[in-house]
């Protein structure tokens, strides 16, 4: 169909941003006493740097690691009698700049001392200062070696706290994001000037399709890239879910054991424990990492209609339903208890039941078990329950008491069902997060890229109505859908920082201030 060759521009787009040639260095490795410190030097003065260094050795091979002693410049002061010494020439390096590495002994008077001394080294290409946060990896985005989808995931490999954050992240650090979004652009950018073509030359030059058959054509690719930009906005919000943690809300009638279960899971007494009905007023909230996910549990007020309903614990509802609502999770507590006549009955709060069912995961949890003596009455009040309460799944069943018990004994391996209940829990998060095989690539989607994509797909959209509209009307507004394809393609160009966008430093502003300093 495409009768031009079309090489797209894959520059930066920041042909306005200002990229000194000063050769920065910073301490590569964390802050603190340690076996190792790392500092890294890059730019065009490395070589400077270690002749100031290193006045007498001879330059060490590219990418083989040399032993030396460090002096302090224009002295004869040693500074690291045994320091590993490597250098990158450039442009295959992270930064695409040349780099030294200097690996030195982790003491905090170590460190400090050749950072010290690096800042005293004298170079006839460039000045030598201490890095800006971030600044290592701006220059490898300046140098074509990161795209921005990169960076991003550079920067959520940085400050990932759990399993599943780290494995997103990997992800979103291999590329190939960046190399989807760009392959996009250019089929775009190709079906733009085809349409463009037409615009300019449609006077002088006979074309083989009609502009409405020319926008159908490219329909079909628009409609192939629309496709997929829906499974990479569904795996943008499952990837929202690792990074900002999966939100759990525990419900239920006063007195089940939502505070009691909450501090079991967590670990730790979050929540105030009492037989007093009512003793959660408000929501009790706690972070912690379940099998590799970031939760955020929510203990929340019990739900009651009998009895006297104060305006405290009135609200204390009201704010645990809101919660309700907003929850990826929702445990729906329930309790076996003894009735008037001494017999045993599960009591449980129906309207707890309907949040849970409108939760897009939620588990029906039964606390008490140890006030039954036999398993076969368990069984038949748990029969009863699920009937009357239509449920579809089979509650799990616990214990709290003999949980707290076993803290102390520690004599079973899943005393009361926790660990089994932590399990189902996980299970649910899988469901909530996982991706098929070929699609584990799209958990590095950011949010950022999400927006953009969306707004990406209202332009293609508007193309195809357009492109559709003109073949109802016999006529085509090629001018106003080749805008179309303009907009969308600068939406992608936004995404990997390619092309003419043009709030890339803007966007680097806000990435780069997450960083820390040698990165």
């Amino acid at each position: 169909m495409f009768r031009y060759a079309l090489k797209p521009k894959t520059s930066r787009g920041i042909s306005s941003l200002s990229f000194n040639n000063d050769t920065i260095y910073a301490l590569s490795s964390a802050q603190g006493r340690a076996g190792i410190a790392v500092i890294r030097i890059s730019g065009p003065g490395c070589k400077d740097v270690y002749n100031s260094l290193c006045p007498s050795a001879p330059f060490p091979k590219p990418r083989y690691a040399a032993v030396r002693t460090l002096y302090q410049p224009f002295s004869t002061n040693i500074v690291e009698a045994s320091a590993l010494v490597l250098y990158f020439p450039s442009p295959r390096t992270v930064t695409g700049e040349d780099i030294l590495e200097l690996h030195v002994h982790g003491g905090t008077a170590t460190v400090k001392a050749v950072l010290s001394s690096i800042s005293q080294c004298a170079s006839c290409s460039s000045r030598i200062r201490y890095a800006e946060p971030g600044e290592f990896t701006k220059r490898a985005f300046f140098n074509d070696r990161l795209d921005l989808a990169q960076v991003e995931a550079l920067s959520d490999t940085l400050s990932a706290e759990t399993e599943q954050q780290r494995r997103a992240a990997v992800r979103g650090a291999s590329g190939e994001l960046g190399r989807t979004y760009e392959g996009w652009r250019t089929r775009l950018l190709l079906a733009r000037a085809e349409i463009e073509a037409l615009i300019d030359f449609s006077e002088d030059q006979h074309f083989d399709e009609s502009p409405t058959e020319l926008l159908a054509n490219v329909s079909n690719i628009v409609d192939g890239i629309l496709h997929s930009i829906g499974l990479h906005e569904m795996a943008s919000q499952r990837t929202e879910l690792l990074r900002n943690g999966i939100r759990i809300a525990l419900l239920g009638p006063p007195n089940a054991g939502k505070s009691s279960l909450m501090n079991l899971i967590v670990g730790r007494e979050a929540s105030i424990v009492s037989s007093e009905a009512g003793t959660t007023r408000d929501v009790v909230e706690a972070s912690l990492d379940i099998r590799g996910f970031l939760c955020s549990f929510a203990d929340t007020a019990g739900f009651r209609t009998e009895g006297e309903v104060g305006k405290i614990e009135e609200e204390g509802i009201r704010r645990a339903r809101k919660k309700a609502e907003e929850a990826d999770v929702v445990i729906a507590l329930a309790s076996v208890e003894k009735t008037e006549d001494g017999s045993k009955r599960i009591v449980f709060d129906e309207e707890t039941l309907r949040l849970a069912k409108m939760a897009r995961q939620s588990l029906v949890v039964v606390n008490k078990k140890d006030a039954v003596a036999d398993h076969t009455t368990l069984k038949s009040l748990l029969a009863e329950f699920k009937a009357h309460a239509s449920l579809e799944l089979e509650p799990l069943t616990i214990s709290c008491r003999e949980a707290v018990s076993a803290l102390v004994r520690d004599t079973e391996k899943d005393p009361g069902g926790i660990h089994g209940l932590i399990s189902t829990l996980a299970e649910s998060f899988t469901s909530l997060t996982a991706l098929p095989e070929d699609m584990q690539d799209l958990l590095g989607v950011t949010e950022r890229q999400r927006q953009l994509l969306a707004e990406c797909r209202g332009c293609l959209e508007d193309f195809v109505a357009e492109a559709k509209g003109s073949a109802d009307r016999g006529e085509a507004d090629v001018v106003m859908a080749a805008e179309y394809l303009r907009a969308a393609a600068n939406c992608l160009a936004r995404i990997t920082g390619r092309g003419e966008a043009g709030d890339v430093e803007e966007v680097l502003g806000v990435i780069f201030e997450k960083f820390c300093v040698g990165k």
